[in-house]
């Protein structure tokens, strides 16, 4: 992004440099030989300084200069600004790149630079008095340089002003990574760029809170696989004096103690149906406690999202949402139902069978415990590599659901342009990026796997040959190798098996802190700390210096409207005029940057949500109806209506005899997204449900913007019933639609211009009057064209 640069003057750096750069190649030759034009000794400045190339007058210097992308018909041209100590100038380009002579502007009282934005393009003025003398225009991806440079220039002129000198400041450097930071800056831009560190393992201990409110079953279940690990341990210490006692005596002659056998084979028998019994019982209350988890999980992660603003809805994709609470928290949930718990088996295991071993033969123990360093250490060395592919994977899987959820819900689009070959396409690239990523990591994982049971196979013939070296000096029996033999086969089956665990704890990793982003995003709108309750709601409105900003575009501008309640406004003007982000801050979609918006006199802020959003009827342009009856989508909003209810409303909304002819009347399914009912039927449930809330504020968001002019009246007729008595906010393209209007709002560039009903803004022929005109010529037009057609 090109950013503002200032000078550096003696050896001091301003306030608002970024870095050192020079000048654009294009305005390199013009400004110099601009400079040199002065006719007085040249004075260059130092490397450090940034601007070596450039010769100025013995009493100029350079002190900061823009680079702007935009003329006046908004086309794409390159401009220059450039402040010095004693002027501004502002050199133009032409279409071959080549610069004409600039024009100059002395600093003196009254001159005046401001800065503002609109629909994504941003807008230098230079005023003398009052009178504008001159305006640049840059596209948004130069606002934060042209703030900076609106502060260079106002901090020049008044040091020329007043003969004072301009008190430069070292910059603040970032403690991390000691780039030059503005006063604008509220982080770092080098430090807020990097990429997120891959997901730690710890992550997933914060899955605590979910497992808090049954810890008590977890301790049963614990106590549990404590008591069922013992009892699998228990058979291969019978089986030493079943070796030495019973066997091979039996081999050197000597007769089988039968009740020594029967009391081992018991022993045996009794273990191992204890470790049964235990093991069902461990297994059953850690399965049903880890899948309340998941879906405790799953259900206050989707609550919380329903909670966020739009403004976080709009950054995500779908598809990628959808995936995070579904598949990411089923993966977590198989974690911790199976794999957690064997996790914990095999640490028990583990730990229980070496201390058997040593309490047996240390020598023995410590040969067995070989490879348990080396293992160790290939776990180490694969967990990084494996928790950053995992969450490679994760992103990359979304990109597969959102191909999905972009195509589907869309398939008539896709079928009208006969695009099925495009988006198989996109699905199979994403599919095959899947697939490479997925490829990278089965190449780790298959071949630290055998490395393991490599290791554990090696250190099953250490032991073997200790062992027999030991027997060999008569330091331990056959039975007591045998046993050994035993627990290693159980020793070494857990470790490769806790081995084999990394892969599934760092899928889980991952999936934890994807779903965990979600829950850490504080919404935009938030609840209030202290909430007020309205008893009774008129609908008196009132917008107190209203401002409102996406990103670094300001969309709403000083607002300053008071609606009474029982009126009806019409807000209109040309597209991008913020016409539907006013009505989204009525709803409290999203909360305005500046200002205050008041519902009976009380800050809607201070209002708790879900209360004040039962006051408004909400009627879009696209209205959205959910898969169901059509009863269910006109009760959406008050659920415990009764039939006679759902009858009223759909009477009121025009809507009963076109419900009557459908198959099963208020039974019949409206299929997903209202497929099957024509747009202007869709719209009629949508009044329907928005009349059965009985609301006191209604907004209408172009709601007979789609449908032909039959529809159009029959929609009229229902708005008609839907409006009286209640606060209105209507938008329309057509101005025709407004006429009922107690007044109209006429926005421009976010700012209200007119206010009046239709005969005094006509009288006026101000922003309304050309807008009525407009439309009256292209309906003109449009009956002209009929008539020749026919």
């Amino acid at each position: 992004m090109n950013v503002v640069h200032s000078a550096v003057v003696n050896n001091n750096i301003s306030p608002l440099t970024l870095a050192s750069k020079a000048l654009p190649n294009i305005w390199q030759a013009t400004v110099e030989t601009y400079m040199q034009s002065t006719n007085t000794p040249a004075k260059a400045l130092t490397k450090a300084q940034s601007l070596s190339h450039l010769k100025l007058n013995n009493t100029e210097e350079i002190q900061a200069w823009l680079e702007t992308n935009l003329d006046a018909q908004l086309f794409f041209k390159k401009q220059l600004l450039v402040i010095t100590n004693q002027r501004l100038l502002h050199f133009n380009s032409t279409e071959n790149n080549e610069t004409t002579s600039p024009t100059e502007y002395a600093y003196h009282a009254g001159l005046k630079c401001e800065r503002h934005d609109h629909a994504g393009v941003g807008k230098i003025e230079l005023f003398d008095d009052g009178v504008r003398l001159a305006a640049w225009y840059y596209t948004l991806a130069h606002d934060v340089a042209a703030n900076r440079f609106i502060k260079q220039f106002e901090q020049q002129l008044a040091s020329t002003i007043t003969q004072q000198p301009i008190q430069i400041k070292p910059a603040e450097l970032c403690p991390k990574c000691q780039t030059p930071l503005s006063a604008d800056d509220d982080e770092c831009p080098q430090c807020s760029s990097t990429i997120d560190a891959p997901p730690s393992t710890w992550t997933l201990f914060r899955l605590w809170r979910f497992a808090k409110p049954y810890q008590w079953q977890l301790l049963t279940g614990f106590v549990l696989m404590l008591a069922s690990t013992a009892a699998t341990l228990v058979p291969p210490y019978l089986t030493i004096p079943l070796m030495d006692k019973v066997l091979i005596p039996y081999q050197n002659g000597a007769p089988i103690d039968l009740r020594m056998v029967a009391l081992l084979l018991t022993g045996l028998f009794g273990s191992a149906l204890l470790a049964w019994g235990l093991g069902w019982a461990k297994t059953y209350i850690l399965a049903l406690v880890s899948e309340r988890i998941g879906a405790d999980l799953r259900t206050i992660t989707y609550e919380h999202l329903l909670k966020l603003s739009l403004e976080y809805f709009g950054g995500k994709r779908t598809g990628d949402l959808m995936a995070r609470i579904g598949s990411e928290s089923d993966r977590i949930c198989v974690f911790l139902s199976l794999h957690l718990l064997d996790f914990a088996t095999d640490v028990l295991m583990i730990i229980m069978t070496a201390a058997i071993l040593i309490s047996i033969n240390a020598k023995l123990a410590l040969v067995t415990l070989l490879p348990l360093p080396f293992i160790a250490w290939m776990i180490h060395l694969v967990r990084d590599k494996l928790r950053t592919g995992f969450e490679k994977i994760d992103r990359v899987w979304s990109q597969v659901s959102n191909v999905l959820a972009d195509t589907i819900p869309g398939i008539r689009v896709v079928k009208a342009f006969a695009q099925e070959s495009r988006e198989a396409t996109r699905f199979r690239e994403a599919n095959q990026q899947n697939l490479a990523v997925n490829d990278r990591i089965n190449k780790i994982w298959s071949l630290f796997s055998p490395s393991v049971t490599l290791l554990t196979e090696v250190g099953l013939l250490m032991v073997w040959a200790f062992g027999i070296w030991q027997i060999s000096r008569n330091e331990i029996s056959v039975g007591v190798l045998t046993a050994f033999l035993a627990y290693i086969s159980r020793f070494y089956t857990r470790l490769d098996s806790m081995s084999r665990i990394v892969s599934v704890t760092q899928k889980a990793a991952s999936g934890a802190k994807r779903i965990f982003d979600i829950l850490d995003h504080i919404s935009s709108v938030p609840e209030p700390s202290n909430p007020v309750h309205l008893d009774k709601v008129t609908g008196q409105i009132e917008i107190r210096s209203a401002g409102f900003r996406y990103g670094n575009r300001a969309v709403i501008k000083d607002i300053n409207l008071t609606i009474a309640p029982g009126e009806m406004i019409g807000l209109v003007g040309h597209s991008g005029s913020g016409k539907s982000t006013l009505v989204n801050l009525m709803c409290r979609f999203y909360d305005v940057s500046a200002g205050s918006i008041s519902l009976d006199g009380v800050n809607i802020r201070s209002l708790p949500i879900s209360e004040y959003r039962r006051n408004i009827g909400l009627v879009l342009q696209e209205p959205f109806l959910f898969f169901g009856s059509i009863a269910e989508n006109i009760a959406y909003g008050k659920p415990e209506a009764t039939r006679d209810e759902i009858v009223a409303a759909a009477r009121a909304a025009h809507a009963h005899e076109f419900i009557l002819r459908l198959p099963h009347g208020y039974d019949s399914l409206v299929g997903e997204r209202g497929h099957g009912l024509s747009g202007g039927e869709r719209q009629r449930i949508s009044i329907a449900r928005a009349l059965l809330i009985d609301p006191r504020i209604l907004i209408l968001d172009e709601a007979t913007a789609s449908v032909d002019t039959e529809t159009e009246k029959e929609i009229q007729k229902a708005l008609d019933n839907l409006v009286h008595g209640r606060t209105t906010i209507a938008i329309a393209h057509r101005l025709s639609t407004l006429h009922k209007a107690n007044r109209l709002v006429v926005l421009d560039q976010g700012k209200i211009v007119e206010v009046g009903n239709h005969d005094d803004l006509m009288a006026r022929e101000g922003a309304y009057y050309r807008l009525y005109q407009a439309q009256a010529r292209n309906v003109d037009n449009d009956l002209d064209s009929q008539d020749q057609t026919e």
